[in-house]
C-alpha cells in the first residue's frame, strides 16, 4: 500500500480504484484518510494496478491546508534533491496555487499530479510588458506562471494558468505565458492551459500532449520543440474582432530539425467570428533565418474560425517558406486551395507520433492510464 505521513503525523492512504466505461479498471492518485483498514478486495485490486501500471515512486503531498506536506507546490519541489534520478510524485489537493512554479533541469523524473483538472490550479499573473523591480520588464520568456526543464516530466489533471487581464491596462506586450517548457520526454494528460496571448511556450525538448485543453488568442502555441497535440481541444478566443482574431501557432522549428508540431485527431474550437483565425504563421526569433517553422494538422476537426487561408505570415517572413501542411482534416474550416498545402498519403505516413518526437514514443503510456 502507498502510504505518506503529512506534517501531522496522519497517515495518508494515496490510492482511489475507477471503474470506466468498458470496465477499465486504472489507478489515480488520491488522498484518503486511513481511518480504517483497507478490505482485501480493496488490496488485491492495489495488487494488480501494480503489476499492470509503473512504480508512482515516492510521494509527497501539497493542499492549501495542513493535511498536506507542503502548502506551496514550490516547496515540495525544492525538497526533490539535485540529481534526482527516482520518480517522484507531487500529489495536489484542490485549489488555487498563485506561485511561480520552476522544475530546474537537475530534478528529473518529477510527476505534478492533481485532484482534479478544472479544481487544481497552478497560477499567476505576470505579463512581458509588466515592470519587475529591479528595473526592466519581464519579457515574454520571464512572464511564465511554470516552468518545466526536467527530464521525463509529467503533469496530469491540472490547471495551468497566466490570469493577466489583457484589458486590465494599457500596455503594448500583453505576451502571458501559462507553461514554458524546455525539456525531454515531457507528457502532459488532462491538463488544461489557460491564457491569451502566447499561453504555451514549448522552448525546446520533445513533449507530448494527450486529451488536453489550450486556450489562447494570438500565437498561442508557440516555440521551437518537437510536439505532438493528440486529441486535443484547441479554443481560439475571440478578441472581437471581425477580421483577425489571432494565431493558433508561430512555429520556430529549426531547419535542423525534421519535425516541429503534430496535431492529430484534435479539434480547433473558437467563439470568434468565422474567417478570423488562422493555423499559424511563422516565428523567426530575432529574424533568425534558420527557423523555419513546422506544423501538421492532421485527421482534425477544424471549426468555422478558421480563416480559407489557413496561413499567414509574419514580420516580414512568408507562410509559403515554411513547414505547413494539413491532412484529412474535416469540419468547416478545411479548404482546398495554393495556400493550403495538403500531405499525400506517403508524406502523411512519415508524420507519425514517435518520428515527430525523436524515436520517443509515449502514446502506450498515456493510454494505459486511461
Amino acid at each position: 500500500m502507498t502510504q505518506s505521513v503529512n506534517k501531522k503525523g496522519q497517515t495518508v492512504v494515496l490510492f482511489q480504484i475507477s471503474t470506466k466505461i468498458r470496465g477499465n479498471v486504472y489507478a489515480e492518485v488520491v488522498r484518503k484518510e486511513a481511518t480504517h483498514s483497507l478490505t482485501q478486495d480493496k488490496r488485491q485490486k492495489l495488487q494488480d494496478i501494480r503489476e499492470r501500471f509503473d512504480k508512482i515512486g515516492k510521494v509527497v503531498t501539497v493542499s492549501k491546508d495542513d493535511k498536506g506536506d507542503y502548502r506551496t507546490v514550490q516547496e515540495a519541489i525544492n525538497e526533490i534533491p539535485s540529481g534526482n534520478k527516482e520518480k517522484v510524485t507531487v500529489f495536489i489537493f484542490n485549489g488555487v496555487y498563485k506561485e511561480v512554479v520552476t522544475v530546474p533541469e537537475d530534478k528529473d523524473f518529477v510527476s505534478l499530479i492533481g485532484e482534479n483538472a478544472n479544481k487544481t490550479k497552478l497560477t499567476y499573473d505576470n505579463y512581458s510588458g509588466k515592470e519587475k523591480r529591479g528595473g526592466g520588464t519581464y519579457g515574454t520568456s520571464g512572464s511564465a506562471s511554470v516552468y518545466i526543464y526536467g527530464d521525463d516530466f509529467t503533469a496530469e489533471n491540472l490547471t495551468f494558468e497566466n490570469s493577466f487581464d489583457e484589458k486590465s491596462v494599457d500596455v503594448k506586450d500583453e505576451q502571458a505565458v501559462a507553461v514554458y517548457t524546455k525539456g525531454e520526454r515531457q507528457v502532459f494528460k488532462n491538463t488544461r492551459f489557460i491564457g491569451n496571448q502566447d499561453t504555451l511556450y514549448t522552448k525546446e525538448g520533445t513533449q507530448y500532449f494527450y486529451k488536453c485543453y489550450i486556450e489562447g488568442d494570438v500565437d498561442f502555441i508557440f516555440g521551437g520543440s518537437q510536439a505532438v497535440f493528440e486529441k486535443c481541444d484547441i479554443m481560439s478566443l475571440t478578441r472581437g474582432s471581425s477580421t483577425v482574431n489571432g494565431y493558433v501557432t508561430a512555429p520556430s522549428t529549426q531547419i535542423t530539425e525534421e519535425y516541429g508540431y503534430l496535431f492529430i485527431k484534435s479539434r480547433l474550437l473558437s467563439n470568434a467570428e468565422d474567417g478570423t483565425v488562422y493555423l499559424g504563421r511563422p516565428w523567426h526569433p530575432g529574424g533568425d533565418p534558420n527557423a523555419i517553422g513546422s506544423v501538421v494538422f492532421r485527421e482534425s476537426y477544424l471549426g468555422s474560425h478558421i480563416n480559407k487561408q489557413g496561413w499567414t505570415d509574419m514580420s516580414g517572413f512568408s507562410y509559403r517558406d515554411a513547414r505547413f501542411y494539413e491532412y484529412k482534416n474535416h469540419g468547416p474550416g478545411v479548404a482546398f486551395n495554393d495556400s493550403r498545402e495538403q500531405l499525400t498519403r506517403e508524406e502523411a505516413n512519415q508524420y507519425t507520433i514517435q518520428n515527430v518526437l525523436n524515436g520517443w514514443n509515449p502514446k502506450e503510456k498515456a493510454e494505459s492510464k486511461r
